[in-house]
This record gives C-alpha cells, structure tokens and sequence, in this order.
C-alpha cells in the first residue's frame, strides 16, 4: 500500500512541474508551423483580424527571443522565420 502510495506522489510531482508559454513563445510555436511569412498571414494563423495586430508582439519578441526569430528586412513586406 505504501508502494502505491509513494509513486502516485511522484506522479503527482511530475505532473504538476508544467512547462508555461509566454503569449510571444506560443506566437513562435505557430509560426514554426506555417514557416516563413509576413506579419500579416502570421497575424492572421494566430487569429486576428488585422495585419498589424502582432506589431507590438513582434516587438516584444525580437526584444526578449532575438536568438528565435529570423526577420529578412531588404525586402518589402518582411518575411518572419522561427529558429
């Protein structure tokens, strides 16, 4: 009975130690799925209605994850890449 009770406890450990995403990581995991794009089919896979609606989030983005996020700027809409 002890046995039992002894892994169901570090089942319960392990299964309370999550792993939680920031708003902008779950932005890079989606982007990751739809590949290289501009902010405005990126906006729009996250859901938004408006092409500018992940302006500040880029922002945030390429402030705290610059090593996660490839940005091609020569061009004319810039593309975005996950890493």
């Amino acid at each position: 009975m002890l046995e039992k009770l002894e892994k169901s406890l570090e089942v319960a450990i392990i299964a309370t130690e999550e792993e939680f995403k920031t708003y902008e990581l779950m932005c890079l995991d989606k982007l990751k799925e739809i590949g290289r794009s501009t902010a405005r089919e990126w906006s729009f896979a996250m859901g938004y209605t408006h092409r500018s609606s992940l302006a500040k989030i880029i922002k945030r983005i390429e402030q705290r994850y610059p090593d996660k996020l490839k940005i091609f700027d020569k061009r004319f809409p810039r593309l975005y890449e996950a890493l």
